[in-house]
């Protein structure tokens, strides 16, 4: 089969490399996957970059947690009537992932496809879908509650909006562009603010009078500290899933302590058993009822697979996938 490795980190073009491979076999538990589409997301540039540190595997590293394609063998203690089922993949393992045309992963992180979904959306759903769910719902629901989302028309941020809209939750979003402007706005919020031009803090305050928002879905935890201290209500929460900006931020302790704040970090591939299958409960049901749809404006073939990095490198507008089936 065909597969993707970098054995150093660098950049993309640099580093990926289009190899012939064995094509894996399940074992216990497992299915294996004929890939048609392999998602993008900026912890797989981080990872590749070296943004993120760690030691490589001497037998290098197959790029991409997400993706999607039909099931094509199981293993044992695995039925044998899921195979030809189609399916997202949620969680790749992490030395050998999508970017190839056969992965094998846990039967359990092999998720049924909607019907009306292609495998380019469904590449889409895992990383930012789930990590929206833990960001917004882990908690439990929002009804009633105002929810701010820093970074509301990105990938993730746009789910973590129509989440917490469909929970019952008043909902601020932040965008730097007027793209990310609409698509919040189109996802449900019903407050968006120019992250670069609007007092986020006071327009917040003032939309909740003076109460602040009770949750902040935060998308740059260095960036934005001083914003989601001034912002956060007393007891409220803070569910960070990224600090691009400064991976070793300086914590204001007080700031959030003097409110009685909690501040989770969530990280979509430390979802637990039950947290996956809570999630997948609402994203599939969303998903059949035609929400949570991805919007995909960028795809590259496999041998395109470094202009795709570049692409999420760039601040791509939507989700990223490499197309590796002639049916994605």
């Amino acid at each position: 089969m065909r597969v993707v490795r970098y054995h150093h980190h660098g950049p993309a073009r640099d580093v990926l490399r289009l190899l012939d491979a064995p094509e894996p076999e399940p074992g216990p538990g497992e299915v294996r996957v004929a890939v048609r589409a392999s998602g993008v997301n900026p912890h797989d540039v981080k990872k590749r970059s070296g943004w993120l540190g760690g030691e490589l595997p001497p037998a290098g590293v197959t790029p991409h947690s997400d993706g999607a394609g039909v099931i094509d063998a199981v293993g044992p203690g695995v039925a044998e009537a899921r195979i030809g089922q189609r399916v997202y993949v949620l969680r790749a393992p992490v030395h050998r992932g999508t970017a190839a045309e056969k992965v094998v992963i846990g039967a359990d992180w092999a998720l049924p496809l909607p019907e009306d979904f292609s495998f380019a959306e469904g590449a889409s759903l895992g990383v930012p879908a789930f990590t929206a769910w833990l960001a917004a719902l882990a908690d439990g629901p929002v009804t009633g509650r105002t929810v701010l989302v820093q970074g509301g028309g990105g990938c993730v941020g746009r789910v973590c909006v129509e989440l917490a809209a469909w929970s019952g939750a008043r909902v601020i979003a932040t965008a730097g562009s007027e793209a990310g402007r609409a698509a919040a706005a189109a996802r449900g919020a019903d407050l968006v603010l120019d992250r670069n031009r609007d007092d986020v803090a006071a327009a917040v305050l003032d939309a909740t009078g003076g109460r602040g928002a009770d949750r902040i879905i935060e998308v740059d935890f260095a960036a934005n500290q001083a914003t989601d201290v001034a912002a956060l209500a007393d007891h409220g929460v803070v569910a960070s899933y990224s600090s691009t900006s400064d991976k070793r931020p300086v914590l204001d302790y007080y700031g959030f302590a003097l409110k009685g704040a909690s501040v989770r970090f969530i990280q979509g591939a430390k979802l637990t058993p039950a947290q996956r299958d809570a999630a997948a409960l609402v994203v599939g049901a969303l998903a059949a009822r035609g929400r949570l749809r991805p919007d995909v404006p960028a795809r590259f073939p496999l041998a395109e697979i470094a202009a795709a990095h570049e692409a999420v490198e760039a601040g791509a507008s939507g989700n990223v996938v490499v197309l590796i089936g002639d049916d994605a």
